[in-house]
């Protein structure tokens, strides 16, 4: 059966490959999905119009593809001529055919049994280029595959997963390169982002989120707390190719929930920060959070669009943040342009005029609990955003969540959980959630679809009008896109913790969806 499979596998348009070039005009071609967000630009938006508001309400199950793991399934799959490329918990690659499920080949491999893990064993996706598919591990290697076979064809060791390093993150393939981040922040660890040779797996650079001593940041942390700084990088970014630039975010210092052993703004956390891609050199980063000390990591995905702000037609950064606040900034130099509260939040009055948090006081972590909204989550997390430039609205799932924040004693062991704190639910508080529409160049709310729960899944807009989700309780929802009106629904009878993707094939078009332990394709019923 397995030299079946090979086979199989052999027969794939080996001629269909997958360059640079190719995943730059992303958006000359829909019936595909090049690349975790869908282009560079991270609009996941799709051009296909097959499934429109008219008759959304025919959409039905086309086949189901059941994971052996248990582990939550986040995985946003790619689409390249016929061949969906997903991950499974905790990093295995699986292809399939894209009409009927059919798995054309699995690439697993063996982990230790002492992996550090905080979050359960994620992985958020695969990127191709050329003939190969990249994956980022739970043991902290970065992996190529042959994309006809599945066949390894180089493991390069980024971190060591003993110091609770780890790869859940989907790459990003930029012209030569693979650009990964790390996971581990719970751990103490010193975050970065990567790039690595597609060929060869050889590292091209690295940047490191917390400065050394010695280079320009490391004065906002308080003596050597710089070497536990966290700030990790768990989520993928965008690319400006014109700029030659990817933008990547970064997530909260260590330890998470007691600042007062890192006095100081701690750069890079909670960071939008602009790399050149041939080099790895900042060109320019923005903090959200100065000092957090509620986990309100910056690994939100970043949206690159161009809107009329303040005047004047501008090249920019979309950005929903954790921490509450929706944020316009210029592209190219990282200026705050607009910022704007999204969900209910009781840490800040506003924001000033370069964009910097008024903190309200009494609202740190306490050993007696503090009672903050958002809740640890945050106001919206990992999962994508949706720009449509038919409708020029920017989509978000939001949570409305509080806590109750306490801090704790800040004790550094490698490997070991270095939080130094904790949160809890507010007792009698029933949490929920929201899809909400804004105006990209203002942060103003044009509609909004209430959900039972907060979400775990991100978005899709489409040129049929519509924007996709899901729910914790299992739900996969089409809205129309210019109203926020329920249109459709599917009971998939497992929580949807993924982003939705569309793509072509055999002329038709479908939508597809991780949700409980499977990945779910829906087309129009005939």
């Amino acid at each position: 059966m397995k030299r079946l499979l090979w086979m199989m596998a052999l027969a794939l348009p080996l001629a269909a490959q997958a360059p640079y070039a190719r995943i730059q005009k992303a958006d000359s071609e829909p019936g595909n999905w090049l690349t975790y967000s869908g282009n560079y630009s991270s609009h996941r938006f799709s051009r296909l119009n097959q499934i429109t508001t008219a008759n959304v309400k025919r959409l039905k199950p086309a086949w189901v593809y059941q994971t052996r793991a248990r582990d939550k399934f986040e995985t946003t799959p790619l689409v390249i001529d016929g061949v969906m490329y997903l991950t499974e918990p905790p990093s295995n690659v699986t292809a399939l055919d894209t009409r009927t499920g059919r798995s054309l080949w699995t690439y697993r491999r063996t982990y230790p049994k002492d992996l550090r893990l905080c979050c359960g064993q994620v992985n958020r996706g695969v990127a191709a280029l050329d003939d190969l598919v990249f994956v980022g591990t739970v043991d902290a290697h970065l992996i190529a595959l042959d994309r006809a076979t599945g066949l390894l064809r180089w493991d390069t060791t980024v971190a060591d997963y003993k110091t609770g390093h780890s790869i859940t993150v989907a790459p990003l393939a930029v012209k030569d390169k693979v650009v990964v981040g790390i996971a581990g922040g719970e751990f103490g660890v010193r975050g970065f982002v990567d790039a690595y040779d597609a060929k060869t797996g050889t590292r091209a650079w690295r940047f490191w989120t917390v400065p050394a001593k010695g280079e320009p940041g490391n004065e906002t942390w308080e003596g050597d707390s710089w070497k536990t700084g966290s700030a990790t990088s768990w989520v993928t970014g965008s690319y400006d190719p014109e700029m030659n630039v990817v933008f990547w975010g970064t997530g909260n210092p260590g330890p998470d929930w007691n600042g007062d052993v890192r006095g100081g703004a701690n750069l890079y956390s909670d960071c939008l920060v602009a790399l050149d891609v041939d080099t790895g050199q900042l060109r320019w980063y923005y903090q959200f959070t100065p000092h957090d000390v509620h986990d309100w990591d910056a690994t939100e995905i970043p949206v690159l669009a161009e809107a009329v702000v303040r005047g004047e037609k501008r090249k920019v950064v979309l950005f929903a943040n954790r921490n509450g606040f929706y944020y316009v900034l210029d592209r190219k130099t990282g200026q705050y342009l607009v910022g704007k509260q999204m969900i209910r939040q009781t840490w800040a009055k506003g924001l000033d005029d370069s964009g910097k948090p008024i903190r309200l006081p009494n609202t740190f972590p306490s050993v007696e609990g503090t009672k903050v909204y958002p809740s640890i989550p945050g106001a919206t997390n990992w999962f994508s955003p949706s720009y449509s430039p038919l409708t020029s609205l920017y989509y978000v799932a939001l949570r409305e969540e509080g806590a109750i924040y306490y801090q704790g004693e800040a004790e550094y062991k490698p490997g070991s959980f270095f939080n130094a704190g904790g949160a809890r639910t507010i007792p009698g508080e029933e949490p929920w959630g929201a899809i909400r529409a804004f105006k990209p160049a203002t942060g103003e709310k044009v509609w909004e679809f209430k959900l039972f729960s907060p979400p775990w899944a991100g978005v899709l807009s489409t040129a049929g009008g519509l924007v996709f989700g899901g729910t914790e309780e299992g739900a996969v929802f089409a809205l129309d896109a210019a109203t926020g009106k329920s249109l459709w629904q599917f009971q998939t009878g497992g929580e949807v913790a993924s982003n939705p993707i569309s793509y072509l094939s055999g002329g038709k078009q479908y939508i597809a969806i991780a949700a409980g332990n499977g990945i779910f394709a829906f087309a129009l019923e005939e």
